[in-house]
């Protein structure tokens, strides 16, 4: 892997900026050059968020991401927003729940996850993020599951600490995904 870029988008309130962190905490763990951008509306709760997060075997020249290799994109107007930014045979993640239209392009891999409904369904509504954060790692192995719980560890404050279980669990849910 020499550079790896990976565009999270969606509503604020989401998890977006939370799925960012948790991947860039893995480069960390795994010793990569590591950056993570967040992005949000002065709204914050309902606003657009984005995180830019880059893998990288090299230093990093800029954090910001514009071709992304893989795209998560939780809600249309994100799609709509990046889709076209993607490049050539990379991946695009999308909340099927939140997104009714497929995606246009036929050069990139797309995995459609009703994520939201799981996680209403599965009593976790606000961890469709991670969910979707479970299929990315399945699908393209950018990190080692055995990370997962380490890294659930360190960003899950102590404030939110009965949370810790259940991102794990959504995080399993999202690996064993099939669509």
């Amino acid at each position: 892997m020499a550079q790896t870029q990976m565009l999270f988008a969606g509503f604020g309130g989401q998890g977006i900026l939370f799925s960012g962190k948790f991947l860039a905490y893995d480069g960390l763990f795994s010793d990569k050059q590591v950056s993570w951008l967040p992005s949000y509306g002065p709204e914050m709760r309902g606003g657009t968020a984005s995180c830019s997060v880059v893998f990288s075997d090299e230093i990093i020249g800029s954090p910001i991401v514009s071709a992304p290799d893989i795209l998560v994109a939780m809600n249309l107007p994100s799609l709509d927003k990046y889709e076209e930014s993607v490049v050539p045979g990379g991946k695009i993640f999308v909340d099927s729940s939140l997104v009714e239209r497929k995606v246009s392009r036929t050069d990139v891999t797309t995995y459609y996850i009703p994520a939201t409904k799981i996680a209403a369904e599965q009593e976790m509504p606000t961890l469709a993020n991670m969910i979707l954060v479970g299929k990315l790692i399945r699908e393209t192995g950018i990190i080692g599951e055995e990370n997962i719980e380490k890294i659930i560890d360190k960003i899950v404050s102590a404030r939110h600490a009965a949370l810790k279980d259940l991102n794990k669990k959504a995080i399993a849910v999202g690996l064993a995904y099939k669509d």
